[in-house]
């Protein structure tokens, strides 16, 4: 923990530093420009892992899952690197190795992932708003892929379906403004949805996607 600042009144007047507490590794900079030169401000703090319960509640998983390291985590990545269709955790850190690659071995679900060819719109369809209906409940995700220190999520969205082996409507909203809505869409598995055609590809591991047809 480093101690960076002083509090000063309204008339931006600070009062006397207190004396530091060594132990803690606390220290005074009179330039916080040149605190990342002079100092190591990495605290290795534990990371931690969360399990949905539902109802805004969660659960401290971290422990259970070894995801609790000290190796100063700096970015995760959600992915199937299994394809399996369970989403793992991929941990970029500072510290203690620089990957740790986190398997998913909850049991297995329903699961649709989708991406796009887009035409009218960029070529992967990033901007596009998908929504899932199932049954009276209404999924929605934002074809935006996240990205964190030197780090960056795959082009496509992924549906947990938890029980379900069917979505009764996905919606697609294109940033071209071409909507595409699939009725009864089977799921457990990876498709490929066309701007231009609106037609659907099942994608196998291993096969490259052209962005666009005829490229």
């Amino acid at each position: 923990m480093a101690v960076v600042s002083q509090p000063f009144d309204r008339a931006a007047t600070c009062s006397a530093p207190v004396a530091p507490d060594l132990e803690l590794g606390e220290f005074w900079e009179e330039d916080p420009w040149t605190i990342a030169f002079r100092h190591n401000l990495s605290g290795f703090e534990r990371n931690r892992t969360f399990l949905n319960l539902g109802n805004r509640q969660f659960a401290d998983i971290s422990y259970l899952t070894g995801s609790d390291t000290e190796g100063d985590g700096r970015s995760v990545v959600p992915a199937d690197f299994r394809c399996n269709g369970q989403m793992d955790l991929l941990v970029r850190q500072v510290g203690g190795g620089p990957l740790l690659l986190f398997e998913n071995h909850f049991p297995k679900q329903g699961y649709l992932k989708v991406s796009l060819r887009g035409s009218k719109s960029n070529s992967l369809g990033i901007g596009s708003r998908l929504t899932a209906i199932l049954g009276d409940q209404s999924f929605v995700r934002e074809l935006y892929p996240s990205n964190t220190f030197h780090s960056q999520e795959a082009s496509l969205v992924h549906f947990g379906l938890g029980t379900r082996d069917t979505v009764d409507k996905l919606i697609v909203r294109w940033p071209s403004g071409t909507i595409h809505e699939i009725t009864t869409l089977v799921g457990n598995r990876h498709i490929l949805i066309d701007e231009a055609t609106g037609t659907i590809e099942t994608v196998q591991p291993g096969i490259t996607i052209p962005a666009v047809r005829g490229e």
